[in-house]
């Protein structure tokens, strides 16, 4: 599932490396050395934080690329 929700990769002075942040899943972050370390942390995170929403009966945003994909499959097939 972690490879379906927007990650944002970008580099902090301040942390002197790299933090992965998940837009759809608030307070879904990660930190790495490394662009790839981040991104390998950033997914565990995602799937921690979806297996604790799961546990807390929370709601799951649903990632926007589906949306996003939906909704331009619909357009092109005239389901609009």
């Amino acid at each position: 599932m972690a490879d379906r929700y927007t990650i944002e990769i970008f580099y902090s002075d301040e942390d002197e490396g790299y933090i992965a942040v998940v837009p759809e899943l608030i307070g879904c972050s990660a930190f790495g050395e490394s662009e790839e370390d981040a991104l390998k942390e950033v997914k565990i995170a995602i799937d921690l934080w979806i297996e604790t929403a799961k546990k807390w009966n929370r709601e799951i945003p649903k990632p926007v690329e589906q949306e996003i994909l939906k909704s331009f499959v619909d357009k092109v097939s005239g389901r609009v």
